[in-house]
C-alpha cells in the first residue's frame, strides 16, 4: 500500500522526523515490529533506529511490548494526533504569554508608525488575518466577491459575519456559481448573495474606506493580495463591485427555479 506525499508531508509539518514518519508508516502497514524488522524493511540505519523509536514513543505514537526482543506497536493515528494537538496547544499558550507579556509592551511604548496606504500581503494565512482584521472594523457596509471560499477563510467569516449581521451592518457578497450550496446557505444567512458565471480574482471592501483586493490563489498559485486604505482605491474597487453585482444573480432565485 502506498501512502500519498501530502500524507507523508503533513506528519513532517505537524512535528515528525522523516525517519520517525517512515517508521511509523511502516507500523501502521505491516502492523507491530522489532526494530530489526523496521530497520531491514525501510533501509533506515540500524545505528538510528532505536533512537528514532524511542522518539515515536516520547512524542505519543509508538507502544512498546517489553520482551526480547522489544515489540513496537502503533498507536492509532486519532489517539497520537490528538496527543499532539494538545501539546502543540500547550506550547503555543506559553509561548503567547511569553511573547505578548514582552514584546507588547514594548511595541505600545516604541509607538510604531503606521502603515502605508498600501501594501503586499502574500501566503493564505496573512492575507485571511487581515481579512478578519478588516471585517472587524466593519461598522456601515460590507463588500465581498470571491471565487472560492476556502475552509480557513469560512472558518473567520462565520462569526464575525453573524456578529456584523446583529449590529446591522449591510452585507453583500458576490461569488462564483460552482460554490457549494451549503456554504452559499450558510453565507445567505448573514447578507445578500449572489452568484456569477465568470470571475476572476475578488475582494473585499469596507466602509467606502478600506480595500483588499485577491490576486491569486488558484490551484499551483501563490495567494497574493493588495490591501489598502486609499480612499482612491477604495472608490473604484466599490464601483466594479457594484457592476459585478449588477450582472450577477441572486441565489435565492437561482435555488426557487431549480426546484420548480
Amino acid at each position: 500500500m502506498s501512502i500519498s506525499e501530502r500524507t507523508k508531508k503533513a506528519l513532517r509539518d505537524i512535528g515528525l522526523t522523516g525517519y520517525e514518519s517512515i517508521a511509523y508508516l511502516h507500523l501502521v502497514i505491516t502492523g507491530p515490529s522489532t526494530a530489526n524488522q523496521i530497520s531491514n524493511s525501510t533501509g533506515l540505519p540500524y545505528s538510528k533506529i532505536y533512537d528514532v523509536l524511542t522518539n515515536l514513543e516520547k512524542k505519543g505514537w509508538v507502544e512498546v511490548e517489553s520482551g526480547r526482543p522489544k515489540r513496537y506497536y502503533p498507536k492509532p493515528p486519532s489517539d497520537a494526533l490528538e496527543a499532539r494537538k494538545l501539546q502543540i496547544e500547550s506550547s503555543l499558550r506559553r509561548n503567547i504569554n511569553r511573547i505578548m507579556g514582552e514584546l507588547q509592551p514594548l511595541y505600545s511604548k516604541k509607538g510604531i508608525e503606521e502603515r502605508p496606504d498600501i501594501s503586499i500581503l502574500r501566503g493564505e494565512f496573512n492575507i485571511v488575518m487581515r481579512i478578519r482584521e478588516i471585517l472587524n472594523k466593519s461598522e456601515e457596509e460590507l463588500m465581498l466577491a470571491t471565487v472560492s471560499i476556502p475552509p480557513t477563510l469560512l472558518e473567520v467569516l462565520r462569526p464575525i459575519l453573524k456578529h456584523l449581521k446583529s449590529i446591522n451592518v449591510q452585507i453583500k457578497m458576490i461569488v462564483k456559481n460552482d460554490v457549494d450550496t451549503q456554504v452559499l446557505k450558510e453565507l445567505n444567512l448573514f447578507g445578500e448573495v449572489r452568484v456569477k458565471e465568470r470571475m476572476f480574482g475578488g475582494g473585499i471592501i469596507s466602509d467606502r474606506k478600506k480595500a483588499l483586493l485577491l490576486l491569486g490563489g488558484e490551484e499551483d498559485s501563490e495567494y497574493l493580495a493588495i490591501c489598502s486604505d486609499h480612499i482612491g482605491l477604495a472608490d473604484l474597487s466599490r464601483e466594479y463591485f457594484e457592476y459585478l453585482w449588477k450582472e450577477a444573480k441572486k441565489w435565492k432565485n437561482i435555488e426557487i427555479s431549480r426546484v420548480r
